[in-house]
């Protein structure tokens, strides 16, 4: 007994429908709320350290996905090692985008980094939970039933 699947993922994934679409629509939501709520809670410098880091979170996320999407469809077999090697970077980019910040040494009257920091973890949480549904809502099965025979006879 097999179960149907409710949706086709193959006509999905050719209309571009991609389980990071999801993802990437949350974090940029999460960008405008986050950047809003600091400008009426914090003020200007909310505002611009809300969107630098919400801005930058996204931007490091984004192109992850595009260096691992493309290493995906020219060589499936080192996607999973490009995809943790680009994990690795992307904490490495904001590591150091952090410590530039931080030495370039803008005040606090120019950027918040309450509110900086508060950016990066939502744009981070709110991208997973975009990321976690859309994948959950495109019910792609982990194995193909075959209908037929078994090419090796009965078993």
């Amino acid at each position: 007994m097999t179960t149907e699947s409710k949706q086709d993922t193959s006509q999905a994934h050719r209309a571009g429908v991609s389980p990071l679409l999801g993802a990437a629509g949350a974090g940029a939501g999460a960008v405008a709320l986050i950047v809003a709520a600091a400008a009426i809670l914090g003020g200007s410098s909310g505002a611009i350290g809300a969107l630098v880091g919400g801005g930058l979170t996204l931007t490091v996320f984004l192109l992850g996905i595009a260096v691992v999407g493309s290493v995906a469809r020219l060589l499936p077999t080192a996607s999973l090692l490009v995809a943790l090697m680009t994990y690795t970077l992307q904490l490495l980019v904001l590591a150091v985008a952090v410590v530039a910040l931080d030495r370039s040494g803008p005040s606090a009257d120019e950027l918040s980094r309450g509110w900086f920091a508060a950016a990066v973890i939502a744009v981070t949480c709110l991208w997973l939970v975009g990321q976690v549904v859309t994948t959950v809502r495109l019910r792609i099965p982990a194995f193909e039933a075959s209908t037929g025979p078994h090419p090796g006879g009965e078993r």
